[in-house]
């Protein structure tokens, strides 16, 4: 990228600086079961689901977007062959998912042991099926299904190219996304196995998210080709007023929630409002891309890929702490979540940043080569 077009990336990097904060946030909003405080009063739920509401404005599908921007900017300036543009992907994607899915399965262990459910968790270690499930699905932990189905997304980039010559293919999203969530309640209610069921729903979200792919690359399109500042500025102001109506149709999910005590099934147009924000959210940056943005947002940005990778080992350790402490009983919902975010961001992002300093670990959050790597280029210096 020329050094005149780089400053106006830095609304991207801002934008995923906010996005990681939003899935850290997100990952906070639960009690120490993953639940919505179903023991409390629906009054002590309402800062929890709240800010449960507000953090999905930016949740684990706005880093598909992200990557898939990504991707759009590397095939048009580079235009690599589809094997080795997989492989290149394969090497990004796969092998710190291989060395985090192997982390995260006895990881577990930590929080199982003070928890009570060790006795489940060694059943999974003991189960080959349960390992197909950390590898293909991501199943280890609760955020590590973004790395293998973002790589079978970039499966179908040549289909995504498409959006690049016709821009007007990116509001594909909202077919393929109601295409996926008619066929995904059919797939449960037919009744089927789990382990069955979970590998046809994965293959219907990959299809579904292709959509993801055409209008991150139908708007990298015309952020390649130029946006006028006068444009730019109704951009943001269109895709502020769309977040804004996304978020309002969500409400009657998140009421649910909060009057029930548990996370109910997302309907109408409460799934809707919900997948379709990433796309709202990065016409938002978009928009205010000739903003005066901060360079320090680029520094943090570098990091947004490890406080995602890392941000679960934190929230376990600091769950064991107060659970050990014997303090979870005597905390009130708010407290629990407020705390627990205002400790596990900072520590994240200063665990991802001593990663990426530690050459050994480094390539685990996409910061450094694989030590295999590094000894080969050694080897061809030397």
């Amino acid at each position: 990228m020329d050094k005149q077009a780089k400053p106006r990336l830095v609304w991207f990097d801002a934008n995923r600086v906010c996005a990681a904060m939003g899935v850290v946030l997100i990952h906070c909003t639960t009690d120490f079961s993953g639940g919505v405080f179903p023991k409390a009063d629906a009054a002590d739920r309402i800062v929890p689901v709240f800010l449960r509401s507000v953090a999905e404005f930016s949740g684990s599908e706005m880093f598909f977007f992200f990557s898939l921007f990504l991707m759009a900017m590397r095939i048009d300036r580079r235009s690599p062959p589809y094997g080795q543009a997989m492989r290149d992907q394969a090497r990004r994607l796969l092998v710190p998912f291989a060395f985090w899915t192997v982390f995260y399965a006895f990881f577990r262990l930590l929080k199982a042991d003070v928890a009570g459910y060790a006795p489940q968790i060694w059943a999974q270690l003991g189960d080959p099926g349960a390992w197909l499930g950390f590898f293909l699905l991501g199943k280890s932990q609760y955020h590590m299904h973004f790395l293998p189905t973002l790589f079978l997304l970039f499966l179908f980039y040549p289909v995504m190219r498409l959006a690049l010559r016709f821009p007007i293919l990116g509001i594909a999203l909202f077919a393929t996304l109601g295409a996926m969530h008619h066929i995904q309640d059919y797939i449960w209610s037919l009744g089927l196995d789990p382990s069955v069921r979970d590998y046809l729903i994965r293959a219907t979200k990959v299809m579904g998210y292709v959509g993801y792919g055409l209008a991150a690359f139908a708007l990298y399109g015309l952020w390649r080709d130029g946006i006028p500042r006068g444009e730019s500025r109704l951009i943001r102001k269109g895709a502020l007023y769309f977040a804004a109506m996304a978020y309002v149709a969500t409400l009657p999910f998140f009421g649910a929630a909060l009057f029930s005590g548990s996370w109910g099934v997302r309907q109408d147009w409460s799934f809707y409002g919900h997948f379709l924000m990433p796309l709202m959210m990065f016409a938002l940056f978009m928009g205010a891309q000739y903003g005066d943005w901060s360079p320090r947002w680029s520094w943090l940005a570098q990091f947004t890929f490890g406080v995602y990778l890392v941000h679960p080992l934190v929230i376990d350790l600091y769950d064991v702490a107060v659970i050990g402490a014997g303090l979870a009983p005597h905390m009130a919902p708010w407290l629990v979540v407020t705390s627990r975010f205002a400790v596990v961001l900072p520590a994240s992002l200063l665990l991802a940043v001593g990663l990426s300093r530690w050459r050994p670990l480094a390539w685990t959050i996409g910061l450094g080569p694989a030590p295999w790597e590094w000894r080969q280029k050694q080897v061809q210096r030397g």
